[in-house]
C-alpha cells in the first residue's frame, strides 16, 4: 500500500451522524478528521477559461452556509429533544429512532425529515437568524397576481434514500393536520411531482389507500393504529407532463374553429418548410397550413422573409390559442375527491426539473451540456411548464410548502451567473462523498493515472482525450460533431478494457452467486448517430470500415436481447406514459425493468405489473416476465432516465461531453445503488464500486477563447516567378493515386513499410482507478481513501490467440485488396499470401513495448493503422512477371511548375540564385534558410524550389483519411536536365516513417512510369550533412 492510499473509505455507520470524514489536499497524506464534513459544493465560474483548449479550471469549494447553520440548530434541537414539536410529531420520531426497529432508517433520511420538521415547529430560539430565501418572481408575474411560495430543498445522493423521505414527510403533515384541522402549519393534501412515468408508477407506495403494500406499511414508517387517520389525507402523484395546459379549441387547424377558454397570445417566427412539425427547437408549417390557421383566426402574420425569387422562406406571427382557465386546471389536477381544500404540501421529486427560467436564449455551449438541441429545448421547457403549474395552484390553493428532493439541486442553464450554482433554498445536504463514507452506495472509481503520464489521465475524460487526436474532417467543424467511426476509433481502447472486466465479473457472478442476474454495462452517448454505430457494433457485429470486431460476445443479441439502444426520442415520447407507439413502450419497459429479476407481487403472491404492461404482452405476443431481466449492456443517449433504480450497474462508459457537475454526478449516479444491504460486524456495510471512465467528475471543462490584443500588421511578400530565370524553371507530375494489374503472385517492399509502434504514452492500455474523492479544488485525487485497482487489457488478450490477430488482419486486407477493379487474384490464392505478409509484418514491424501487446493491434485505432500501413506496400511481384505500380495521374491538370507560383506571405523571406522564383519562403525559425543557403551554393545542384504555394503533395493514407505529404523542397541536379531529388529536411515527425514510405511509394511508381526523367527522395534530419548528400546523389 502506496503513502497515499487509507486502508478504509467507508468510514461512519448507515444509521448514525458521521463520526468522521476524510480531508484531502493535494500533495498530502490524507487527513482523517472527526466530525461529519462541513456541506460545500465546488463551483468553477463558465467565464473563466483553460489556459489551453480542452483544458480544465480549477474549482472553488464554496460553503453552504445556510445549511451549515441550519444542521448546527438541528442538532442542538435533536439532543434537547425536540423542543417545540406537536405530541404526533413527537411519536413519529420516536418510531423512526426506536431500538430494536427491523427496517433501520438511515441518518441522511432522518437529517432530511428532521431539517423539515424542525423549520415548521422548532422553537423560536432555535430558529433564529434562520432565513430560507424565497424565489424571485418577474414583476410580469406579479402583475398576474402570481406569488412565490416557500420552498426548502434537501440534496440527497442517489440510493439515499429519497422516496422514504418523502414518505416521512407526507405522513407527518397528514396525521397532524388530522390531529388539528386548525393548524396551518400541516396539510392533509399532499401533491408529489415526478419527471416521468417511471417514478409515477414507483410512487404510487406513498399513496396511504395502498394499505399494508403502502411505503408506510413496508418500510414501518407509520405505527398499524394510525394507517386509519393515515388514510383520512390524500396523497396525489403525478407528472410534470399534467401541467400543461390542456386545450379548449376544437376543430384543429381548419377554418371552422370553435373558440373557447382562455385567449393566449404569442409572437414567434415560423418557417416555411415541406411538412408541419417543430425540430431543433424551430416551428415549421407548410404554406397550406400558414394560410389556414391565419383564415381560422389563429395567428396574425406581422412580417415576412422571401426568398430571392420571390417564395415565403420566414414569418413573424402573432399566434393565438385557447386553453382551459386556470381554475378549471387546479380542479383537473387535484380532482374531486380534494374538493375546495387549500394549504396544498407539493413535493418535487428530481427537483433539479422545476426552477424558474430567467431567459428564452440558449447558453453558449447547451448542446454539449445536453447533447442534442431537442433535449435542451425539452429540459427548460419541462422546468417552465412545471413551475407554472404549481404557480396556478399556490395562486388558486394555496401551497404550504414546496419540498424540493433531489441529488443535484442545481441550477443547470438559462438563469445567468447562477448557472452551476445550488438552488438558494437548499435547507439539508448529504452528498456523494457523506454518502459514500457512509457505505450507502457504491464507491464509483475514476481514472487517476495511466500510461500516458499526464496530470489527468486520458480515460477519466475520454471525450477531450479524443476530439484533439481527430482530424478536422473527423471533428465536424468548430461544434465537434465528430464522425461517429471516428469516436470508435478511439473508444475501442477503453471499451475492451472495461468490457473484458465485465466479461470477468459476469463469469464471477454466474459461479458465485445465487442470483442470476448479469451485471449491466452502460455506455452514455452524445447523440443518436454515435449511439447507433455503437450498438450494430457491440450488438450486431457491424463493424464499421476500418474497426475490427468487439469480442465481447456478452454483448451480442445472439439467441436474446441482451444490449439495448435507448435514445433520448425514446425517453422523451414515453416519460408522459401517453405514447401512441407499442414499440417505444415496450422498450420503456424492458429499460424500466432491467436488473429486475421478477415482478413485486401482492400478498396472496399474484404479479404486480405496471399499468399497460400486461395488455401490451398480450397483444405483441411476448412473454410476460420483466423484459430488460437479461439486458446486459445499454447504450443511450444522454443520462438515461431518472428514477431508474437498477443496482447490478458495474461499469460505465461516457462518450460525450460534459459541461456541468451535475451532469456528471446524474449519469455516474446510474451506477451507484447497492446491490446488497448487509452489514458488517462494525455496523458498517462492505464495499461495492463502479468502474466509471470518461465522465469527469467535479470537472468541468470549457472552449477556449482568444486571449489578448490584436497582433500588430505584419509586412507581406509577393513570391512568384521570375521570367529572366526560367532556366532555373521546374516540373513535376501531378499523381493523385497508384494504379496495377495483378494478376497472380504478390509480394511487399518490406524495407519501405513504416512501423507500427503502440505507443502507450498515446492510446492508455493500462488505467488505475480508484475511488471517487477529491481535494478543495475539486480535483480527483490519488491521495484519497480507499484501494486502487488496475484496469487493463489482460482479460481480453488473454482470450485472444497471436493467430487470432494475423487471421482478422488478413481478411480485412484481403476485402480492401480484392475490392480494387486492377486486383484479379482469386481470394483463395490471394487469402494465404495475405496470412503470411500479415504475420511477417507483426513479427517485424509491430513494435509492443510494455504494458502494450502484440495483440492490441486487434483494437482500433492499431488496427486501422496496420492495414493502412501494409495496403499501400502489397503489390504484385514483378520477379515473376508482374507489371510494376505506376501512377494515376491528375486528369484534368497537366504537370505542375514553378512557373505557376504567384502568392503574398507574411513569413520570412530570402533571396537565392538557383530558383525560378524571387524568393525562399522560411517556415521555420533557422532550417529553411540555411538548407537554402546550401542548395543555392553546392556545385552539384542545378536548380531547386522551396515547396511553398508550389501546389506539389504526395498522397497517402493514415489514420483513416487522406492526406497531402509536402517535402521541403525539389532539387534538380546536374547529372541530367531530368534528374530530380525530392528533399525533406526534419526534426522529429510522428509521422516520419509513413511519410517516407509514401514519397518512397511516389518515386517507385513515377521512376517505373518512365514519363517524367528519374526522381530519388532524401531525409536529412541535420543541415552538417545536406552537402554531403547533395555529393552522393
Amino acid at each position: 500500500m502506496s503513502a497515499y492510499e487509507v486502508p478504509q473509505p467507508i468510514l461512519n455507520s448507515p444509521f448514525r451522524e458521521p463520526q468522521e470524514h476524510w480531508h484531502i489536499v493535494e500533495g498530502e497524506d490524507p487527513e482523517k478528521r472527526p466530525g461529519r464534513r462541513p456541506a460545500m459544493y465546488f463551483y468553477r465560474d463558465p467565464k473563466v477559461k483553460p489556459e489551453k483548449e480542452y483544458g480544465t479550471v480549477a474549482g472553488t469549494a464554496i460553503e453552504l452556509k445556510l445549511v451549515n447553520r441550519i444542521r448546527t440548530q438541528v442538532k442542538k434541537w435533536r439532543l434537547d429533544g425536540y423542543p417545540g414539536v406537536t405530541r404526533t410529531t413527537s411519536e413519529l420520531l420516536q418510531w423512526w429512532q426506536r431500538e430494536g426497529r427491523d427496517k433501520r432508517l438511515f441518518f441522511a433520511q432522518l437529517d432530511a425529515v428532521e431539517t423539515v420538521i424542525f423549520l415548521a415547529e422548532a422553537r423560536a430560539d432555535f430558529r433564529q437568524g434562520i432565513d430560507v430565501p424565497q424565489e424571485e418572481l418577474s414583476k410580469d408575474k406579479q402583475a398576474q397576481g402570481f406569488a412565490a411560495f416557500r420552498r426548502y430543498a434537501c440534496k440527497m445522493a442517489t440510493g439515499s434514500g429519497k422516496t422514504t423521505v418523502m414518505g416521512m414527510v407526507a405522513a407527518w403533515s397528514i396525521l397532524n393536520k388530522v390531529n388539528d384541522r386548525s393548524d396551518a402549519r400541516f396539510s392533509d393534501v399532499v401533491l408529489v411531482v415526478c419527471p416521468n412515468v417511471t417514478i409515477k408508477n414507483r410512487l404510487r407506495e406513498l399513496d396511504p389507500e395502498e394499505g399494508e403494500a403502502s411505503l408506510y406499511r413496508t418500510r414501518d414508517l407509520v405505527p398499524s393504529h394510525l394507517m386509519p387517520l393515515l388514510t383520512q389525507g390524500r396523497v396525489l402523484v403525478t407528472n410534470w407532463h399534467v401541467f400543461e395546459l390542456q386545450s379548449t379549441q376544437t376543430g384543429g387547424i381548419s377554418a371552422r374553429v370553435t373558440k373557447a377558454g382562455v385567449e393566449v397570445r404569442t409572437k414567434e417566427t415560423i418557417t416555411i418548410g415541406p411538412k408541419s412539425t417543430t425540430a431543433r427547437g424551430t416551428r415549421y408549417l407548410t404554406l397550406d397550413d400558414l394560410y389556414r390557421q391565419a383564415a381560422a383566426g389563429l395567428l396574425t402574420i406581422l412580417g415576412e422573409e422571401r426568398e430571392q425569387d420571390g417564395a415565403l422562406k420566414k414569418v413573424t406571427v402573432e399566434s393565438r390559442r385557447y386553453v382551459e382557465s386556470d381554475a378549471a386546471f387546479v380542479n383537473r389536477i387535484l380532482g374531486r375527491e380534494v374538493g375546495g381544500k387549500q394549504n396544498i404540501l407539493v413535493m418535487n421529486d428530481e427537483a433539479h426539473h422545476a426552477y424558474r427560467i430567467a431567459r428564452d436564449e440558449r447558453d453558449e455551449d447547451e448542446e454539449d451540456l445536453f447533447g442534442e438541441v431537442e433535449e435542451a429545448d425539452d429540459f427548460f421547457k419541462e422546468a417552465t411548464v412545471w413551475v407554472e403549474g404549481l404557480d396556478r395552484i399556490h395562486k388558486h390553493r394555496g401551497i404550504n410548502f414546496c419540498l424540493d428532493v433531489s441529488a443535484t439541486p442545481y441550477f443547470l442553464g438559462r438563469v445567468g451567473q447562477d448557472t452551476n450554482r445550488p438552488f438558494p433554498w437548499v435547507v439539508s445536504d448529504f452528498g456523494l462523498i457523506d454518502a459514500i463514507e457512509s457505505g450507502l452506495v457504491k464507491i464509483p472509481q475514476l481514472a487517476v493515472r495511466d500510461t500516458t503520464g499526464k496530470e489527468i489521465p486520458g480515460y477519466f475524460n475520454i471525450w477531450h482525450w479524443m476530439l484533439p487526436q481527430l482530424s478536422p474532417a473527423e471533428r465536424g467543424g468548430k461544434k465537434a460533431n465528430p464522425k461517429p467511426e471516428a469516436i470508435l476509433k478511439y473508444a475501442h481502447h477503453p471499451i475492451a478494457m472495461l468490457g473484458g472486466l465485465w466479461e470477468k465479473e459476469r463469469e464471477d457472478w454466474s459461479v458465485n452467486r445465487e442470483d442470476p442476474r448479469p451485471p449491466v454495462f452502460i455506455l452514455v452517448c452524445k447523440n443518436t448517430q454515435i449511439a447507433k454505430v455503437l450498438y450494430e457494433w457491440l450488438a450486431e457485429d457491424k463493424a464499421p470500415t476500418g474497426i475490427p470486431p468487439v469480442k465481447i460476445e456478452g454483448f451480442r443479441n445472439k439467441g436474446g436481447q441482451y444490449t439495448i439502444r435507448v435514445d433520448s426520442k425514446v425517453v422523451r415520447e414515453s416519460d408522459s406514459g401517453e405514447t401512441k407507439n407499442d414499440e417505444v413502450r415496450w422498450m420503456r419497459f424492458t429499460l424500466d425493468t432491467v436488473g429486475r429479476q421478477s415482478w413485486p407481487s401482492d400478498r396472496v403472491g399474484r404479479p404486480i405489473y405496471p399499468e399497460g404492461f400486461k395488455e401490451l404482452a398480450e397483444k405483441l405476443r411476448r412473454p410476460d416476465s420483466p423484459p430488460g431481466r437479461d439486458v446486459r449492456c445499454i447504450v443511450s443517449v444522454g443520462m438515461l432516465t431518472e428514477g431508474w433504480d437498477c443496482n447490478t450497474v458495474t461499469h460505465i462508459i461516457g462518450l460525450r461531453p460534459f459541461m456541468s457537475q451535475l451532469l456528471c454526478e446524474q449519469v455516474v449516479g446510474r451506477g451507484l445503488r447497492r446491490a446488497s444491504y448487509e452489514l458488517g460486524p462494525d455496523e458498517r456495510l462492505t464495499e461495492e464500486v463502479a468502474k466509471v471512465f470518461g465522465v469527469p467528475f467535479e470537472v468541468i471543462p470549457f472552449k477556449a477563447s482568444p486571449q489578448g490584443q490584436p497582433k500588430p500588421t505584419v509586412k507581406r511578400f509577393h513570391v512568384h516567378a521570375l521570367p529572366s530565370k526560367a532556366y532555373y524553371e521546374i516540373k513535376f507530375p501531378r499523381v493523385e493515386g497508384y494504379t496495377q494489374a495483378i494478376r497472380d503472385k504478390i509480394t511487399v517492399d518490406w524495407d519501405r513499410v513504416p512501423s507500427l509502434v503502440l505507443d502507450p504514452g498515446r492510446i492508455p492500455p493500462e488505467v488505475e482507478v480508484k475511488g471517487l474523492h477529491s481535494t478543495l479544488q475539486g480535483k480527483l485525487t490519488l491521495g484519497g481513501p480507499g484501494r486502487r485497482d488496475t484496469v487493463s487489457l489482460e482479460e481480453l488478450r488473454a482470450k485472444c490467440r497471436l493467430q487470432e490477430v494475423v487471421f482478422d488482419l488478413a481478411t480485412a486486407l484481403t476485402r480492401s485488396y480484392a475490392a480494387q477493379p486492377t486486383c484479379r487474384v482469386p481470394i483463395h490464392r490471394l487469402f494465404p499470401q495475405l496470412v503470411r505478409i500479415v504475420g511477417r509484418f507483426i513479427d517485424q514491424k509491430v513494435e509492443a513495448p510494455p504494458p502494450t501487446s502484440t495483440k492490441d493491434v486487434l483494437l482500433s485505432p492499431y488496427y486501422g493503422w496496420a492495414i493502412e500501413r501494409l495496403l499501400p506496400h502489397v503489390h504484385g511481384d514483378t520477379t515473376v512477371g508482374e507489371v510494376p505500380e505506376v501512377p494515376r495521374y491528375e486528369a484534368t491538370r497537366g504537370p505542375g511548375s514553378t512557373a505557376d507560383v504567384d502568392f503574398w506571405t507574411g513569413r520570412e523571406v530570402r533571396e537565392v540564385t538557383k530558383s525560378h522564383l524571387n524568393y525562399v519562403v522560411a517556415d521555420t525559425l533557422q532550417w529553411e534558410q540555411s538548407a537554402a543557403y546550401v542548395l543555392d551554393t553546392h556545385p552539384n545542384v542545378d536548380a531547386f524550389v522551396k515547396n511553398s504555394g508550389l501546389g506539389f503533395a504526395i498522397p497517402y493514407l493514415d489514420n483513416g483519411l487522406m492526406h497531402d505529404y509536402v517535402p521541403d523542397f525539389i532539387v534538380r541536379l546536374k547529372h541530367t536536365q531530368s534528374h530530380h531529388l525530392l528533399l525533406e529536411i526534419k526534426g522529429f515527425d510522428p509521422r516520419e516513417d509513413v511519410k517516407r514510405a509514401a514519397a518512397e511509394r511516389w518515386v517507385a511508381a513515377v521512376n517505373a512510369d518512365g514519363a517524367h526523367g528519374t526522381w530519388g527522395y532524401v531525409l536529412v534530419k541535420k543541415i552538417s550533412d545536406l552537402s554531403r548528400v547533395l555529393t552522393d546523389a
